[in-house]
């Protein structure tokens, strides 16, 4: 099989790094890809939002089957387009990618199908958001929480505590518009207490397989502080979510919203994503995603026993009711090294040094993100420039390989949270 797959981050690593150990494949590409995953496949020189053009690829070099690792592809359509010239590409077509692609559209989603999430009111006008944050604290709200509407890269959710705080993300998303046009509307919900859970589960549109649950870290900064990232590590399983509360999401969360894209007339084959909070009252959803998470990804695929490619193959043509998952019973721990000032402004091009060293760790593997090669050094290329991923029989062993490997590697200003996993040791 030739297989292509569509991004250049350390979820694209991660999932390049698992299908090259299908027997079934003999040949992968990646677009863009990374430093990283030029050493595992062959890295084509197109942007994963050029849709036509990676579209042009395929069919040029007969490939079997295409994997579309970022969010912006699958909500422009590239299934769509793929699936138009009978090529096959993991991942959902343009209808229910609506599920990311818009908050106010997954929230009314939620809404619709009785899916537990937090009460929520959508906007398209500052003033009139405005006054509903004067008012929910007049009411003696603890907090809200604003979510641009259109995909941000993870940046887009907001928690206030204040009205002048709320006001000033009104202000720059609405009228600066920071973050362009994802903040055209916006989302304003209660805040929800307790511990956030990553819920993923591959499916063909009926038959969904949920994948161990994960604990993404989020913000920038140790004991959660600091502004949103992409997410700065991860681990699993989550033992928080036991398979009581597992199942119930399940049956309340991933299946209903699998139901409604089915009842739209458009079945989802891919991966779904819940974000949710564990609260007191159970499982509630924060947020719906399409495709496999960044750094989740990271921590669940090297758990992952199974042939992903087969995987893959059973969601694609439907038939997922034949596969059952494997998992090791092991931990994993992901820690994202990043660009000093990310989220904000970083410096690119600085040498990346002691890869080789954290490689030789036990049971440890370095997923690149953003990295170039440039002669014969590898340099940073982006905000968050790699993954460092180990297991363990433990989460305390796992997650102290992890941080071994992580001390071998230097670069100018890297910056990284100390405090992965702690809370769970």
């Amino acid at each position: 099989m030739r297989v292509l797959v569509i991004g250049g981050g350390g979820r694209e690593h991660a999932l390049v790094w698992k299908i090259a150990q299908s027997p079934k494949v003999s040949k992968i590409y990646a677009a863009p890809g990374n430093a990283g995953i030029a050493e595992l496949a062959e890295c084509v020189a197109l942007k994963a939002t050029d849709i036509e053009s990676l579209a042009n690829f395929a069919e040029r070099n007969r490939i079997d089957l295409t994997v579309v690792g970022p969010e912006s592809p699958l909500i422009a359509g590239v299934v769509d387009v793929f699936e138009r010239r009978g090529l096959a590409i993991f991942g959902p077509s343009k209808e229910p990618a609506r599920l990311e692609g818009s908050k106010v559209y997954a929230k009314e989603v939620m809404r619709r199908y009785r899916i537990p999430t937090a009460d929520f009111s959508a906007f398209s006008d500052p003033q009139t958001a405005a006054e509903y944050v004067h008012r929910r604290f007049r009411e003696g709200a603890r907090g809200l929480v604003i979510k641009a509407d259109g995909e941000a890269a993870g940046k887009g959710v907001f928690v206030v505590h204040h009205v002048d705080e709320a006001l000033e993300v009104i202000r720059s998303l609405m009228e600066e518009r920071v973050l362009g046009e994802a903040g055209a509307r916006i989302v304003i919900e209660e805040v929800l207490i307790g511990e956030e859970a990553s819920l993923m589960a591959f499916t063909d549109g009926v038959t969904a397989l949920p994948m161990p649950p994960v604990q993404d870290y989020k913000r920038a900064l140790d004991n959660d502080r600091g502004a949103n990232t992409g997410g700065m590590g991860s681990i699993c399983p989550l033992r928080l979510v036991t398979p009581d509360l597992q199942q119930q999401a399940m049956e309340q969360i991933i299946h209903p919203a699998i139901r409604a894209t089915r009842d739209a007339g458009i079945p989802f084959r891919g991966v779904l994503y819940a974000g949710t909070m564990v609260t007191e009252a159970g499982v509630k959803t924060l947020e719906f995603n399409v495709r496999f998470g960044d750094p989740e990804t990271q921590a669940v695929l090297p758990l992952l026993e199974n042939d992903i490619v087969e995987v893959m193959q059973a969601a694609v043509e439907c038939r997922l009711d034949e596969v059952t998952l494997q998992w090791k019973p092991r931990y994993a721990v992901c820690v994202v090294i990043a660009s000093g000032g990310y989220p904000g402004k970083y410096e690119t091009g600085l040498p990346i040094e002691g890869l080789e060293e954290a490689a030789q760790v036990p049971e440890c593997v370095v997923f690149h993100a953003g990295t170039r090669k440039e002669g014969d050094r590898i340099v940073t290329a982006g905000g968050r420039v790699l993954g460092v991923t180990a297991l363990g029989d433990t989460l305390a062993q796992a997650r102290g390989r992890a941080y071994d490997a992580v001390r071998c590697i230097r670069f100018d200003y890297m910056h990284y949270r100390t405090d992965i996993g702690i809370k769970w040791v």
